[in-house]
């Protein structure tokens, strides 16, 4: 049911951003058709706590500003190797990395996550592993350290 809620605030915030009118008629029609929605999704049984995890945004505040750093110095570290003189840094490693994730979604988390990253692409999230195309050797021994699988971990709400 709390998930039903959460789609329903979600769906309504945004109808309310992309309407930019706030008539009574305008959020009654907002109301009605979220509401709809929400019901059709209900009745799909889409409405789960995967669909629309609510139970990660009291970790989101330690999880992404951590992400952001990481994704900020993989764009620095991909520019680097990029636009060097001479040739690039550059040998390219398909591999897999073990997962700790006790659930799809922290798995599927940390595949984003990994894609999210410049330098690295999640090719396939297969059993208990991601198979990932890293753009240097030093990105993928970076990424076999588990720094974040552990954070990831510890998002998702299973890990210390």
């Amino acid at each position: 049911m709390r998930s039903a809620v959460a789609l329903f605030v979600i769906l309504l915030v945004v109808w309310l951003l992309l309407s930019g009118h706030y008539t009574q008629m305008l959020i009654g029609i907002g109301v009605l058709c979220c509401a709809f929605v929400v019901w059709l999704a209900w009745r799909m049984r889409i409405v789960d706590p995967e669909g629309i995890p609510i139970q990660l945004l009291p970790r989101a505040p330690r999880y992404l500003p951590w992400l952001a750093k990481e994704v900020f110095l993989a764009n620095v570290d991909v520019a680097k190797r990029c636009l060097s003189p001479g040739r690039p840094d550059i040998s390219p490693e398909l591999f897999d990395v073990e997962t700790s994730q006790h659930s799809d979604l922290g798995r599927v988390l940390y595949a984003n996550s990994i894609t999210l990253t410049p330098g690295t692409v999640s090719i396939r999230v297969h059993g208990r592993k991601i198979t990932v195309h890293a753009i240097a050797e030093e990105v993928a021994d970076a990424l076999r350290g588990g720094e974040m699988d552990r954070r990831v971990t510890r998002f998702e709400g299973l890990g210390s």
